[in-house]
């Protein structure tokens, strides 16, 4: 008796997907210098990437087709994610647009998609086939790498907005336990924010006793900038930290009244100069007129010269 044929195994439809996406990675890679020089040609065509000089393209377009190539082959996107955000960084102060970088990995995946298309272009099911196995990692590719240079842009513009505010808003020691803290432009809700918590931080770092706050140049004190003043100034307090609010203008004074703000919580003064004075004087200082300086610094020399 004749033993039974053993069923001959077929392969699942992901086996043939990924041998189908090997045999690609490898035509791409044997014409990678043909394949990247039309799509470089069509960038500059299109005039994509202006900002960058024809160069500098040549080598972004070189690491974007083996990244791009690495994720048809292995199905992971951290190198080409990597890139993106590196590509980000490089190019934010150039021009470089988001959208120009997702058109540029849309043409490569058109010249790729037609240099398959010419590859097996007289066996029309297999064809079929290659293209649905190549069409979801190529709009994954695409998808990342849009979103990785995105992500990356407004972390590097989150960081220099931060800069500036903190630049804008700058906690100055003037003597030991007096900062001053001038206010420059329009208070929003995220600018008081990160105004106090850099005073709240100076107070701590040089042990003030004593703030002045200059608000003359805040165009405005309305109801949001009334609030945060107060609570500044509390905050400050549980710092141990007495806080003098300088350039509170006639107008500003009865905006507050008619907010009802409880100004009895506020040491104000018209004047930085005014401002000053007070602290000094709430730190002990003594201030003494130029004459009275010299007067008492000529009877020293006297008693001196009389004493030897």
């Amino acid at each position: 008796m004749n033993p039974k044929p053993r069923p001959t195994a077929v392969p699942s439809n992901r086996d043939a997907d990924q041998d189908l996406l090997r045999e690609i990675v490898a035509h791409l890679r044997q014409n990678r210098p043909a394949l990247r020089d039309d799509w470089v040609r069509r960038i500059l065509e299109a005039r994509r990437l202006a900002a960058l000089p024809a160069q500098e393209i040549q080598a972004e377009a070189l690491a974007v087709y083996d990244n791009y190539v690495e994720v048809l082959e292995t199905g992971r996107v951290d190198a080409l994610a990597r890139y993106a955000r590196s590509l980000s960084e490089r190019t934010l102060s150039r021009g470089v647009e988001a959208e120009e970088v997702l058109a540029i990995v849309l043409v490569l995946r058109d010249v790729l998609a037609r240099s398959l298309l010419k590859k097996y272009a007289a066996d029309p099911p297999l064809l079929q086939r290659v293209l649905d196995a190549f069409e979801s990692p190529a709009n994954r590719i695409a998808a990342t790498l849009a979103a990785s240079f995105v992500q990356e842009r407004e972390r590097i513009i989150r960081q220099q907005q931060e800069a500036i505010r903190e630049l804008s808003t700058p906690v100055l020691p003037v003597r030991p336990r007096l900062l001053i803290l001038p206010m420059v432009g329009v208070i929003d809700a995220d600018r008081a924010r990160q105004l106090t918590e850099q005073l709240l931080r100076g107070i701590k770092t040089h042990r003030a006793k004593v703030v002045v706050m200059d608000i003359t140049a805040v165009p405005s004190v309305d109801a949001a900038v009334a609030s945060h003043l107060v609570l500044t100034v509390e905050a400050c307090r549980l710092m141990g930290a007495e806080v003098i609010v300088t350039g509170l203008s006639a107008e500003a004074a009865q905006a507050l009244a008619t907010l009802g703000v409880d100004l009895s919580k506020l040491r104000a003064f018209g004047d930085l100069q005014g401002g000053l004075e007070e602290a000094e004087r709430l730190l002990g200082y003594h201030l003494v007129p130029v004459e009275g300086v010299a007067r008492s610094t000529g009877r020293r020399r006297r008693d001196r010269s009389q004493g030897s």
